[in-house]
């Protein structure tokens, strides 16, 4: 039997049909666009890393900074300690907190472990409480907040500064944060490419802080009794 010509267009005798050859082009140029989005990811990921990697290894140890009213350090190593603590010495702020110090280790343990005299560790205090730099930042807002701490120098080591500010100046609205990052290694020649160890840290920390970006979208904000809450945005 002949082909219905009273048929639509497109079909035969009603039943729909497709030219040879377009389904295939149209998964084709489905599977391009996927695959340039996931091209143009990666390329923009390893853009950012070499841009935060290249900022990091670039900072530097402040020379003589400016007297600030506090010093907060985060624990994580002892020359991070050590600069706090000369930086106290010096009359750069008028008390240091310590913050994230294991909550076993007691004063009189970090007063010998940093060989300070009991004088200048007079105006040292201890946060046990902080268990990241998240905590890093609510506790030393608490802090800061409390005593009406104008300015603020921060001591950390440099791949960890962008991600402490950024945490610390999300609670810290009214403070200014002055930063002496803690330079262990000499990177800014380009070196961390060719140093596995520092490598695996920088890229390990621009991780860290693209996840730290991200909870951006969840504002922080205190709350009635003082303890520092999230609240997603659908609540507000």
């Amino acid at each position: 039997m002949g082909q219905n010509v009273l048929a639509a267009p497109g079909t035969v005798s009603g039943t729909e049909f497709y030219p040879a050859g377009r389904k295939p082009r149209r998964r084709t140029i489905f599977l391009r666009r996927i695959l340039f989005i996931l091209v143009a990811a990666a390329f923009i990921f390893t853009g950012g890393f070499a841009l935060f990697a290249t900022h990091v290894s670039g900072l530097s140890t402040p020379a003589d900074p400016a007297r600030a009213d506090a010093i907060i350090v985060l624990t994580g190593g002892q020359a991070r300690l050590d600069a706090a603590l000369d930086l106290l010495k010096a009359g750069k702020g008028e008390r240091l907190l310590i913050s994230g110090v294991h909550p076993a280790a007691t004063r009189r343990q970090l007063q010998l472990a940093t060989r300070s005299d009991k004088s200048l560790f007079s105006r040292v205090d201890i946060d046990r409480a902080a268990l990241d730099t998240i905590g890093n930042a609510e506790e030393s807002a608490k802090w800061v907040e409390s005593h009406a701490y104008q300015r603020v120098i921060l001591v950390t080591n440099n791949y960890h500064m962008p991600r402490s500010l950024l945490e610390m100046g999300r609670l810290l609205r009214h403070a200014n944060l002055e930063p002496y990052p803690v330079v262990n290694s000499k990177l800014d020649d380009g070196s961390w490419l060719t140093k596995p160890e520092a490598l695996r840290v920088l890229f390990t920390e621009y991780n860290k802080y693209l996840l730290a970006l991200a909870r951006g979208i969840v504002p922080v904000k205190p709350s009635s009794d003082g303890e520092l809450v999230a609240q997603a945005q659908a609540d507000e």
